[in-house]
């Protein structure tokens, strides 16, 4: 009879100014967090992508590999001048950027961190989100290649010695997206030149068929573009910014969400059914659907499948961010930045509302690998005070909270879900409203109203003034409440005191102008 594989531990990464600890995640033993590592001194941290290692940046350009199960320094180095470090997904390879002493100078290195040796040398001038990491890989590090002027060149990750294998012609390129795993497509963006249209095309990674784009997607009124393959590597989403937007709607331009598959199955926008920018869009760890939360305040949220038939609405209200739990089956829908900070958990498979909660002014919120917890943070630069982290349950209920007096980074340890258990048993023990049933509800010509007074006391609080909020704010709280399974307070159709005061007051005011009217022509006369 062969063993249970045991999960392993989660692991919280904290931190603060000039240095760093590690926290055994929960359950926390007397609601306080033990640490695994204490703190250690550091300028900044990244976990590899799979979490095997952790890259950590020292005073004086040391940068230091930590083995994540042991915790312990397994290779150091030292880079003068250093500007930037990165691993690569699954920690093989260490890239750095340093200031260049001399124009011929190759100010980056990558170097292999089990031996630490540096494996290849290149010269780049400048450093920006579409040129760093110089080397990109694909999440299993089947692919290797950098983007250069009109080419891209490939590598083969495995002996970095051979230099550059092959090389792809692609005029104009600006910026590029291997697919995750497998490694196999690769999805470059050219912009707008000479009336010609701006491009995303899809190619193989494999030389022999490079011959043409496998898909291609041209458009108008881009300057940049994010991309978004799903998990299989079938098909990328791509989100197309213009830094004007000619209808002259929204001060940052426009946006537009585009579809293309490997396949060439599907090529267009995605149809989304109110106007605005794409605040948030991503797949879910199965690859097989994807969210998007869109439009102008307040946003819609819409999941979609692979083939962009929608699946199911999740309403409006104040949100941004969307976060898929890793395995795949919640998804929680949420407001940050500019926003206060709303957070509704939804049970995708059930298609219904599991809670609804608040964390403001959060900085970054991410799921624990195995799915059970739900993580903000408000961090410095962004905010200097205020700085905690939170840690709340998948139904939404607050489980920890921690307040710091700075605070620069927290994260979970990145963990592969599949060694964690199913969530399914936990889904089920919590209760959830249908999204059904508040719509039902609200065009119902009457609700039946609870028997219990406090009840009533509750949903029918005493009216009294109100400061003035603008129609946008007033929409967003109606469809907010009506996304959280409670009804408009105008739903009984009676008006408030202020509203009746306000009422008689123009009605005076009409009647003393008309009297005023009749006055001055009977003296006419």
């Amino acid at each position: 009879m062969s063993s249970v594989q045991q999960s392993p531990a989660l692991e919280i990464l904290v931190r603060e100014p000039d240095c760093f600890s590690i926290w055994a995640g929960p359950p926390f033993p007397n609601s306080k967090p033990t640490s695994k590592l204490e703190k250690t001194p550091c300028t900044s941290t990244k976990f590899s992508e799979d979490g095997s290692k952790l890259l950590v940046t020292k005073p004086n350009g040391v940068v230091s590999i930590y083995n994540c199960k042991s915790l312990t320094e397994i290779r150091s180095f030292e880079v003068p001048n250093l500007l930037a470090s990165t691993l690569s997904p699954c920690g093989t390879y260490l890239q750095t950027f340093q200031k260049s002493s001399s124009p011929q100078e190759k100010n980056v290195m990558v170097w292999n961190v089990e031996s630490g040796v540096p494996v290849y040398q290149l010269l780049q001038k400048n450093m920006s989100k579409t040129t760093w990491p110089s080397i990109q890989f694909s999440s299993d590090e089947s692919t290797a290649c950098r983007m250069v002027t009109n080419e891209i060149h490939f590598f083969d990750p495995k002996d970095f010695s051979k230099g550059i294998i092959y090389k792809l012609r692609v005029p104009g390129v600006a910026s590029i997206g291997i697919s995750k795993a497998p490694g196999s497509y690769l999805a470059a963006f050219v912009p707008e030149a000479k009336g010609m249209p701006a491009s995303v095309q899809i190619y193989s990674c494999n030389k022999d068929l490079q011959t043409q784009p496998l898909a291609r997607r041209s458009f108008f009124r881009c300057s940049s573009v994010q991309f978004h393959w799903n998990k299989d590597s079938f098909g990328v989403l791509f989100v197309a910014q213009s830094d004007v937007d000619k209808t002259n709607q929204s001060y940052y331009g426009e946006t537009k969400l585009n579809y293309l598959t490997v396949d060439g199955s599907h090529e267009g926008l995605v149809s989304l059914k109110k106007e605005g920018p794409v605040h948030d869009v991503q797949w879910s760890i199965s690859g097989s659907e994807f969210a998007v939360v869109y439009g102008f305040m307040p946003a819609k949220a819409t999941i979609f499948d692979k083939k962009c038939k929608v699946l199911f609405e999740l309403g409006e209200g104040p949100y941004n961010t969307i976060r898929w739990n890793p395995k795949g089956r919640l998804l929680c829908l949420a407001g940050f930045g500019n926003l206060p900070g709303n957070m509704a958990f939804w049970d995708c498979s059930e298609k219904r509302l599991l809670g609804s909660t608040k964390a403001e002014c959060s900085v970054t919120s991410e799921w624990s690998p195995d799915g059970h917890y739900f993580m903000t943070a408000t961090t410095a630069p962004r905010l200097q005070i205020d700085n905690c982290v939170k840690i709340f349950h998948c139904d939404g209920s607050l489980y920890f909270t921690k307040m710091f007096d700075r605070l620069y980074q927290a994260e979970w340890k990145p963990e592969a879900p599949e060694k964690f258990g199913e969530i399914n048993g936990l889904v089920k023990s919590l209760g959830g409203l249908k999204i059904e049933e508040p719509r039902k509800q609200a065009q119902g010509s009457k609700v039946a109203q609870p028997s219990s007074s406090k009840t009533a006391n509750v949903s029918a609080p005493p009216a009294k003034p109100a400061a003035y909020r603008p129609p946008h704010a007033k929409n967003a709280a109606v469809v907010q409440q009506e996304l959280f399974g409670g009804l408009a307070a105008s739903g009984s159709g009676e008006m408030s005191k202020n509203a009746l005061r306000n009422k008689k007051r123009r009605e005076k005011q009409r009647e003393k102008k008309a009297a005023e009217a009749s006055g001055a022509g009977e003296n006419d006369n």
